[in-house]
Formats: structure tokens, C-alpha cells, sequence
């Protein structure tokens, strides 16, 4: 389905995941980022969001959290949950396709965490 986002088409899905990936952006993340609440990425959203991208260029899957906050530099192994809160936030941001079988739950709207058996 088409959608605009901030004036620029966008294919995007049911859940707002872009469906063309070459479609993607720092400038539409950007702008994917206000969509979903968050007034602007700053360079280690930016730096997560490429190692996220670099990820699944090279694996084609999700990646295992802690390894994306190192590999991006940071000092604490939950760099995407304290940045996006929502891990999925972050993919939907890099632009990547819904991922099957990946899911969080929170309990409480604050931390997210993998939920094995939806």
C-alpha cells in the first residue's frame, strides 16, 4: 500500500514497515521516527540503525540485541532498548521488512522483551 511520509511515497505494510527497502533513507528514518513519536534521531540512533542495516545485509535475519550495541560502539548491551525502548521500533526505522517470528512484549510500556511463544 502507498503511503506518504512527510510528502515523500513510501511503500509501507499493514504495521507501517516499508516494503521497499531501497526506498529507505537516513532522511526517511528521520522522518519515520517523528511518525512514531520521536522528535529526531541523533548520531547513535543513526549508528544503531546502520549496524542494524549491516546486520541484515549480511544475514538476512534479526540480530541478537547486545551484539548490534557492540558492534555500534556502545558500552551497554541494551543501547537499542534504551535508544528506541521497542527493539522492533528501531528495525521498522532502518527501513528492514516485518520480520516473521520476531516479537516483544512489555509489561509495563517501558521494556520490551523477546516473547517466544506469540
Amino acid at each position: 500500500m502507498g503511503s506518504k511520509i512527510e510528502g515523500v511515497d513510501i511503500r509501507l505494510g499493514e504495521d507501517g514497515f516499508i516494503q521497499d527497502r531501497t526506498q529507505w533513507d537516513e532522511n526517511i528514518a528521520q522522518k519515520m521516527a517523528r511518525l512514531e513519536g520521536m522528535d529526531h534521531l541523533d548520531q547513535e540512533h543513526l549508528t544503531i540503525i546502520r549496524t542494524i542495516r549491516q546486520h541484515y545485509d549480511q544475514h538476512g535475519s534479526f540480530p541478537i540485541l547486545a551484539s548490534i550495541c557492540r558492534k555500534a560502539g556502545s558500552k551497554s548491551r541494551d543501547c537499542v532498548a534504551r535508544k528506541f525502548q521497542n527493539p522492533m521500533l528501531a528495525w521498522k526505522i532502518a527501513g528492514l521488512p516485518k520480520p516473521s517470528n520476531i516479537f516483544f512484549t512489555s509489561f509495563d510500556g517501558k521494556r520490551y522483551v523477546p516473547n517466544p511463544f506469540y
